[in-house]
């Protein structure tokens, strides 16, 4: 039965490219690949590697930004739930939220850096109030040494996930209930939520957690626009090494690859033993009996918080479309002098191949991903089994770092003659849109009425009518936003298309990172909104589609 290939299917797509290219990773890393002449193990990669005297300072910028960026994401989440969990308030924050989902990182951190820098928008409102401002102020505030502008880049991306998945989890936890129940017995609404909820929300959250965690320590794209110049992030040390002309540097790239996978999994490790401690601390104080827990605080603190992230994506929106349109816009003046279209006609002019070819690819990966999807859970639904842990492993390319590994996969994929190509990139690509689209479309699915495929099969119909009759058509919705989610997922990734890609395949996202070492914020702003639209246009058609499909079938348009 074809459904039963859908399991080991997962499994190949999500295991093999990764532990393949571990292995490529890792023999290089101790000096054996005998296409580039190493043909014994040594230790010398590493001891050039550690004799570099900017990799102390590359690994404590990572480390400090990954445990920044991780304990931020979420405690501005659990703060945002405890405020206003069952409150009127609470379903805006996630209709705000939700659509940041979808906006790749790149695009976030160029709209950030055009908010924040010297010359940003946030001092050209301040010079209104401020009539000595009338030059940039002389501040390292993007690329600043320690990271901090790194960090709130990913804090605007890693809450809204962090908080969609918090959503999900809520029912699996009977959390509205326990919440109530506290409530009802006199606590109130922050101690309600620290005492019965987030005990028992966490350990749902846990991988989650864990992945933000993982990929905040190894991120490449957004620290190329963000991040620490000199010296870089271990994540953009290990890729200029990688990138080098001088191919004996490969080695000594392969062995920083080991050691930024071998940083996250401390990192991990570090985070698991804090878990423990905090367990104890919260466990002692959860039988303390205290009915208050920083309540006035947190009535101020959220509603400012959910203020603040709104405000900054807001901005950070609007001075890409400002930029992508200005003619002249001289610092301080909040707006710019002139308006015009040219940077668009131009860029588009030539980006057109791009974007097309950024298009099929996501939709291509998008589609294969659903479908390797739906026979794994239609697989569950004919068997009668519940949720197998093995189905964790979709989280396994979340906690690898991906320059770990991209680099050996890359190399693999030379010697197959697959670099460079789209079905290259498009299996790279697989390999981390797939857990995305699980995990959006293995809810819905789980939690699609049972009765309505055992009325199916009663009345006569095969299990093929059941699915194709019954069950898709009213998951249709679940299925394209999954899709969307995919093709968002796909659209926005830098590094594997950069080095499986060999550099001559171009995407969106390639081009707007490349184009973080220039100076025309028009042009960087056009590639940034272009890369920012094509997800939404996804989710757009996501949703017109059903309401298309199903206009005369009002139960399937509201399903």
């Amino acid at each position: 039965m074809i459904f039963r290939l859908g399991p080991p299917l997962l499994l190949a797509v999500l295991l093999f490219p990764i532990l393949a290219g571990l292995t490529a990773t890792v023999l290089p890393a101790f000096g054996y690949w005998p296409a580039l002449g190493g043909t014994t193990f040594t230790l010398d990669p590493w001891r050039a590697l550690l004799a570099l005297p900017s990799l102390p300072r590359s690994i404590g910028v990572s480390v400090f930004v990954g445990f920044i960026t991780t304990l931020v994401s979420l405690g501005a989440v659990m703060l945002l739930m405890a405020a206003f969990m069952g409150t009127r308030v609470f379903g805006l924050i996630r209709r705000l939220l939700s659509p940041l989902l979808s906006v790749p990182y790149v695009a976030v951190a160029f709209g950030l850096a055009f908010v924040i820098a010297p010359s940003g928008l946030i001092f050209r409102l301040l010079s209104a109030w401020a009539p000595g401002l009338e030059r940039p102020l002389d501040l390292l505030i993007i690329n600043d040494p320690f990271g901090l502008s790194l960090a709130g880049g990913l804090v605007l991306k890693e809450i809204p996930f962090l908080f969609l998945v918090a959503l999900a989890a809520l029912p699996e936890v009977d959390a509205v209930r326990a919440f109530g129940s506290a409530r009802t017995l006199g606590y109130r609404r922050v101690a309600a939520f620290a005492k019965v909820v987030m005990p028992r929300l966490y350990p749902q959250l846990r991988l989650p957690v864990l992945a933000v965690l993982a990929y905040s320590l190894s991120v490449v794209d957004a620290a190329l626009v963000l991040g620490p110049n000199t010296p870089p992030t271990l994540a953009v040390a290990v890729l200029r090494l990688a990138e080098d002309p001088d191919l004996e540097l490969h080695f000594e790239a392969s062995a920083a690859a080991i050691l930024q996978l071998a940083v996250v999994l401390w990192a991990i490790g570090v985070w698991l033993v804090l878990e423990r401690l905090a367990d104890l601390i919260w466990g002692r104080w959860i039988v303390g009996g205290g009915r208050f827990f920083f309540e006035a605080a947190a009535r101020v603190v959220a509603p400012l918080l959910a203020v603040a992230i709104a405000a900054l994506v807001a901005l950070a929106l609007i001075s890409l479309m400002v930029w992508s349109v200005a003619a002249t816009w001289r610092f301080p003046a909040i707006s710019p002098q002139a308006f015009t279209l040219d940077t668009w006609r131009h860029e588009l002019s030539v980006a057109w191949p791009i974007i097309l070819r950024t298009l099929l690819l996501g939709a291509a990966v998008a589609a294969f991903a659903v479908i390797i999807t739906i026979l794994c859970l239609e697989n569950e639904t004919r068997r009668g089994v519940p949720p197998a842990s093995v189905f964790n492993v979709i989280y396994i390319p979340l906690l690898v770092p991906q320059i770990a590994f991209l680099a050996g996969a890359a190399s693999l994929l030379i010697a197959l003659d697959l670099d460079g190509n789209s079905f290259g990139i498009g299996l790279v690509h697989l390999v981390f849109v797939l857990p995305y689209v699980f995990m959006s479309l293995s809810a819905p699915w789980r939690a699609h009425d049972p009765r309505f495929r055992v009325t199916a099969l009663l009345l006569g119909a095969s299990p093929w009518r059941a699915l194709w009759a019954v069950r898709l058509p009213m998951l249709t919705r679940a299925i394209l936003i999954a899709g969307a989610l995919g093709f968002a997922i796909s659209v926005s990734q830098y590094l594997a298309t950069l080095l499986v890609g060999a550099g001559r395949f171009e995407t969106v996202t390639t081009e707007s990172v490349s184009l973080a070492a220039g100076a025309d914020r028009r042009v960087i702003g056009v590639f940034a909104l272009l890369q920012a639209m094509l997800p939404f246009l996804g989710f757009a058609m996501a949703l017109i589609l059903p309401a298309l499909l199903f206009r005369h079938r009002r139960g399937l348009r509201e399903t």
